[in-house]
Parts: C-alpha cells; structure tokens; sequence
C-alpha cells in the first residue's frame, strides 16, 4: 500500500504556522551581513548537534560540543565523543545529502553512517537496514526487581526495506513539496521513527533527515534553526507527542502540532538574535554585503575555528599566499574581518 500520512490542519497548526511566516520574514529581511549569518549558522550546528545527541543519552555538555568541534581534546568516553564528531559532520554536511524530489534510498542509509560510524557494535549495522526486531523500552522498579517494559513495537524486520521505499516514493512525488515545510519535515520525522529502519540511532536519523528536508524546501536556506533544543527542553513531551500518533490510529495531528511548536521556538529565538545583533551593532542600510564564494568560505572558517592565519587558508584552498592575501584585504575593507597581531603571529578574526 501506498505511503499516505493522515492528519488534519487544526486551527493551532495554522496560528503556529502564521507565527513562523511573520517571524522568518523579520528574518529575511534583516539583510544579514556574512559575520552575523556565518555565526547563526555555527550556533545552530552546535545546539543541534548536542541536543539531539542529548536526547539519546549523551553526557556531552554544549561547552564540550563545542571544544570538539574546535578541535581541542576534552575528557569524555569515546562514544560519546564519537557520536557528537559524527552529527558536526552531518549537520556540515546537509547541502550535500541530498536533492529535492530526487532523494534516495541509498540517501537514508548514507546519513544514518555518517550518525552511526564507529559507535555501533558491528560496523557491518552502520548504514544498513536492522537484520531483528528492535523495541523502545524502559526500565521500571516493581519494588522487588527492574523489569523491562515495551513502550513501542516497530514494523517486523522483513517490512522494513519496502515501507522505507514506499515511503521515499511518496517524499519525491511533486505534490508532496506542495506541502508546507513545516508540516512535511514533521511527517518525515515521526514517519522514519516510526519504521524504525536501523539497529540503533534513528533518532538522530529522523531529526536529522527533518532538518535536511526544511534546507531543501528553502525554509532554511541558511541553516540557522536549531529545531533539536525544543526536544532537549523537555524530553518527556518530546516522546509524549510521538506517542499520540500511536495512540490515534495514526493520526499526526498532534504531531505535527507539537512540531510546529518547536519551529515557532526555534524561529522566534533567532528573530530575537537577529533584532538583538541589529540592535547592537552599526545598522546595514546599504543592505547586504556582496561576497564571492571564496569570501564566503573564508568568513565560515574564521567563525567555525575563531581566527584564521595566511597560512592556514592558503591549505584550505590550495592557492597562493598573494591569492589568500587579497581576498583577506577585501574583507578587511568591508569591514568583515580585522587582523590582530603582527609578523608569524598576525591572524584575522571577525569584526
């Protein structure tokens, strides 16, 4: 049978819907310039990377999240520092996961790898459909003993790969991206959680594979929404709202009202950042600032490593040290970037 989710458009979704359309458009508007947008972006990557990793038991705080995506060494159990390295690397990687109305199996499997690698027991699970049953359970006091109790059954083992594909059909139907965002990255959350394809991580999966579907809508475009701290907030609601889909024959609605709560929180905070940062800092009547590619990148190194040398991205980019100087002095005129230091030990950092 065919992928069909079922779900009504209530007046909450509509309000929280609303909410989102005039908060992205004071966003959109704001004429960004590449510093500001440069570190939105970080931040998102960071929150979303230790709150969704969070959500499934990892101790990381967002201080070491942070450490570790900076390169430094911080003390932490390997897996744990494994899976945080993991999702940085999807959460980077999301421009190039996949493409609207051509996404493939074989593009599920390849995020769940890169999630999964080096922290399952068997390398062989990682990017693979599960080979058994799994369960989402929890552990109870009975007043004697801990007992083991089933909150969810996913599908049998067998219907996994057919249920991924019917549903990837539906994802690439035109009529589908017809779909506001906002609703369709809510129904393919719950719907890989609910398939359940792999052994372990389809959390991560799911919400991932949510984010990566509001980039290729262009509801984030800039990927500056950190969605996952919502979950993290309150996690016991976070399973709640999963659960009434379970609980009403399958219905999403209030799923998906849940979920576009989350949205409305996570858009509303960079609303707030981006007034605060307007606020604040010289206002950019001439509007946005016009940077080539390369610029861009540049800009995007100094905020993911928080200074950058001649050096360093003469590596990065393989040209010359007269080429990297000069795309630096651009930048220094357009007032994105300043130099600290003199001789070996001058870098730039951003304004």
């Amino acid at each position: 049978m065919p992928f069909s989710p079922k779900y009504k458009i209530t007046d909450k979704i509509v309000n929280n819907l609303t909410l989102i359309a005039s908060a992205r458009e004071v966003i959109e508007q704001a004429h960004l310039v590449p510093q500001w947008e440069a570190k939105l972006r970080r931040q998102a990557i960071l929150h979303n990377t230790h709150s969704s990793t969070a959500i499934e038991g990892n101790k990381l705080t967002l201080k070491q999240v942070e450490d570790l995506a900076d390169g430094k060494k911080i003390i932490a159990m390997d897996k744990d520092k494994q899976e945080v390295l993991n999702y940085l690397e999807a959460m980077e990687s999301i421009p190039k996961l996949s493409k609207k109305c051509s996404i493939k199996v074989e593009d599920l499997l390849n995020i769940h790898k890169i999630v999964s690698k080096k922290t399952l027991s068997s390398n062989a699970e990682s990017g693979a459909f599960r080979k058994q049953q799994v369960y989402v359970g929890r552990r109870i006091f009975d007043g004697t003993t801990f007992r083991e109790i089933v909150e969810y059954m996913p599908p049998p083992t067998e219907a996994v790969p057919r249920l991924v594909e019917e549903f990837i059909e539906w994802l690439n139907l035109d009529k589908t991206w017809e779909i506001n965002p906002v609703v369709l990255a809510a129904i393919v959350h719950y719907e890989i959680a609910r398939i359940h394809p792999f052994i372990d991580g389809n959390g991560r999966t799911a919400r991932l594979f949510a984010t990566l579907i509001l980039y290729l809508s262009g509801f984030d475009h800039r990927r500056i929404f950190a969605l996952d701290d919502f979950y993290d907030k309150d996690r016991k609601s976070y399973y709640s709202a999963l659960k009434t889909v379970q609980h009403g024959d399958g219905d999403l609605t209030k799923w998906i009202e849940y979920f576009a709560d989350g949205v409305v929180y996570s858009v509303t905070e960079v609303k707030e950042a981006v007034l605060k940062l307007k606020s604040t800092r010289r206002a950019t009547s001439k509007g946005q600032i016009a940077l080539t590619s390369r610029q861009m990148k540049i800009v995007e190194y100094i905020a993911s490593n928080g200074r950058a040398t001649n050096r360093e991205l003469r590596k990065v980019f393989d040209i010359s040290a007269q080429a990297v100087h000069k795309e630096l002095l651009k930048l220094v005129e357009l007032k994105v970037i300043k130099p600290e230091g003199k001789g070996r030990s001058l870098h730039y950092i951003l304004v």
